[in-house]
């Protein structure tokens, strides 16, 4: 792993794991702002208990935030953060039903700030640490297989045709012999 990631991808996890414990701890503290939510979400099959779901996203935080600083399953880790900040910056900065202005702006700032987090996450899912992805791996495995059934099948003719030739040579040495 190179210095960059060492650093960037703890320094990325730390507000995950800080809010994410904080959700943990005080889900009541989010109730009512998660409150509509959870009922929009409930005829999706999720639950409409806006502390469970506080919590859970919690604890979705706390274990993406620790998988990620320490570099284990990094892009699955970015990947459920960022299935845990979509909601989190849909619920926590609406700045567009804000009316006072003063408002508005730190609502709008913190809704930025997350987008800005979810693009960081976003490039951390990609990040193969300059090894090829899957994508390219298997791509590279079939064009290997279509290689060798290729070359099996020049191969394989080459062998009939000379099995021919000898067949007849055999005939024809046969024939000789009768005559």
């Amino acid at each position: 792993m190179t210095l960059v990631r060492r650093v960037a991808r703890p320094m990325l996890a730390a507000i995950f794991v800080v809010q994410g414990l904080e959700q943990l701890r005080h889900p009541a503290a989010l109730k009512a702002k998660v409150a509509p939510f959870a009922e929009q979400v409930a005829p999706l099959g999720l639950p409409n208990d806006p502390e469970l779901l506080v919590r859970a996203n919690g604890a979705t935080m706390v274990g993406g935030g620790a998988l990620l600083a320490t570099g284990h399953l990094p892009r699955v880790a970015a990947l459920a953060l960022v299935g845990s900040l979509v909601p989190t910056t849909y619920v926590g900065h609406r700045f567009w039903e804000e009316s006072d202005p003063a408002t508005r702006t730190t609502q709008r700032i913190g809704f930025l700030k997350n987008l800005g987090l979810i693009g960081g996450l976003l490039l951390a899912s990609v990040d193969t640490e300059g090894k090829p992805g899957l994508a390219y791996r298997a791509g590279l495995a079939g064009s290997s297989a279509k290689r060798a059934a290729k070359q099996t099948r020049r191969e394989a003719k080459h062998a009939a045709h000379a099995a021919r030739r000898e067949a007849k040579l055999a005939a024809s040495q046969a024939h000789d012999a009768l005559t």
